[in-house]
């Protein structure tokens, strides 16, 4: 008896070769890019452009450009700073936590996993630049020397803290992501005619050789780097809740912030890897090896984190209630009944119910209904931040200066153009590296081929 059980499904499916595998990812590379590749590509350059010219505008007109106003001076671009950066976690979390637990099924997803870490970690940082208003003296946020006289930073600052924290993460996952792609880096140096591209990867390629101690040491530094991440995927999140829950702010000031957050942001990310995946797998017919195998454990772990969320939620309306603070009463009262009322509602169903549909087989197998519904959560993972953001600071403790907040134009415009920066790398990544790791793969074929090494065995004895 192997140690393989029968029952479950194969994660490459079509009797794949190890030639095979290699051919298929290296298609989108070597090949010319489809029409479907270009269609999407046109639309999101668009949106990319348009972004830029609101950026462009905000610089030359200043701040005054959003609706941000006197009471809620952190509105659209907090909420799309902390949205990004929950994106930006499925990508290490899938690659390092299932790493560490030697998940076999993560290796389809978890190159495309690392780079959208990497493009979301870029869109919140140009929030995090802008939102100075004056993004040429941003270098004063750095410990500067003191002939610029007592220009420290203030280091007790939480946004601080965020520098650091945010800057780490960026580095952890970009050398991550790089050493992963080393093995199918030089896969593509063998195989490339064009004496350019031949050059530019063999120097990406560091040399690779593929022997044992290649590969040995190969895996020490992903376990190492592993690890590494690991701790920072909970750290980063917990202290960018921590811009909130620092403050007095009444629907702020609470310590379950960080475990929350960091929830919501797994919840997040693996909804946005699902959407890339299934783009990716129509884009590129990969079909073979991103199976509804992969999607449906992608699903389970958007219950889980769903259902933590929505638990979430529940503690801190009984918290608010159980303290007999009247500003913290209030503080979820509006929420829920205010005149922002229509945002909690569609975060509570987009957030809470609607992974639950997942319970159901047929449902969590389906892509169509994967797909819709993985950007049914991102929306509603926006309205949570949206919801703690602006509802809150619109009615704080003095009722003069209660105000209400729409955003401009340019809001919008920067949000959305910051959609499209994403899917245009997201996009232009995928036509120069492998979509997927084709080493690891050969190694579940390798795992799971025996099954053909028997049949082959069993038809010479025959």
């Amino acid at each position: 008896m192997h140690a393989e059980s029968q029952i479950r499904e194969p994660l490459i499916i079509g009797k794949k070769t190890y030639r095979d595998i290699s051919n298929d990812i290296i298609a989108p590379i070597e090949g010319k890019a489809n029409r479907l590749w270009y269609i999407l590509f046109t639309i999101a350059s668009i949106t990319f452009m348009w972004g830029i010219c609101c950026l462009s505008y905000t610089i030359g007109v200043g701040i005054g450009a959003w609706g941000s106003n006197n009471g809620v001076d952190w509105a659209w671009d907090i909420t799309n700073f902390v949205w990004w950066i929950g994106i930006g976690h499925a990508g290490t979390l899938i690659s390092a936590v299932l790493l560490l637990f030697r998940q076999k099924w993560r290796m389809a997803i978890n190159r495309s996993a690392e780079a959208m870490t990497i493009f979301a970690v870029f869109c919140a940082a140009i929030f995090v630049l802008l939102h100075t208003g004056r993004p040429w003296l941003d270098y004063m946020l750095f410990p500067l020397p003191n002939q610029f006289g007592s220009l420290w930073p203030n280091f007790n600052s939480p946004l601080l803290w965020d520098v650091f924290a945010v800057s780490t993460y960026a580095t952890v996952s970009i050398v991550f992501w790089y050493i992963g792609l080393i093995p199918d880096f030089a896969m593509i140096r063998d195989r490339v005619i064009k004496p350019r591209m031949k050059k530019t990867y063999s120097i990406l390629s560091f040399g690779w050789g593929g022997s044992a101690r290649h590969w040995s040491r190969f895996e020490e530094v992903s376990l190492v780097l592993a690890g590494l991440a690991t701790p920072l995927v909970f750290s980063v999140h917990s202290i960018v809740s921590m811009d909130f829950a620092t403050s007095v702010v009444p629907g702020w000031h609470t310590t379950i912030f960080p475990p929350y957050f960091v929830s919501g942001a797994v919840f997040s990310g693996f909804a946005m890897v699902l959407t890339l995946m299934i783009i990716v797998r129509k884009v590129y017919k990969l079909e073979a090896y991103l199976t509804i195998k992969h999607i449906e454990y992608m699903n389970i772990v958007i219950i889980v984190t769903g259902s933590i969320v929505g638990v979430a939620y529940l503690t801190e309306l009984f918290v608010a209630w159980y303290s007999g603070v009247e500003w913290e009463q209030y503080a979820f009262l509006n929420r829920a009944t205010g005149p922002m009322a229509w945002a909690y509602w569609i975060m509570m169903s987009c957030n809470v119910l609607s992974p639950q549909f997942f319970w159901f087989k047929k449902l969590r197998t389906s892509i169509a209904f994967t797909f819709v519904l993985s950007i049914v959560i991102n929306i509603g993972m926006w309205f949570e931040r949206f919801v703690i953001i602006v509802p809150t600071l619109c009615r704080t403790y003095l009722p003069s200066t209660w105000n209400s907040y729409t955003p401009s134009f340019i809001d919008v415009g920067i949000f959305v153009g910051t959609i499209g920066m994403f899917f245009t790398l997201f996009l232009l990544y995928s036509r120069t590296f492998p979509v997927i790791a084709q080493a690891e793969l050969k190694s579940i074929l390798k795992a799971s081929g025996e099954s053909y090494k028997k049949e082959a065995v069993e038809h010479a004895h025959h």
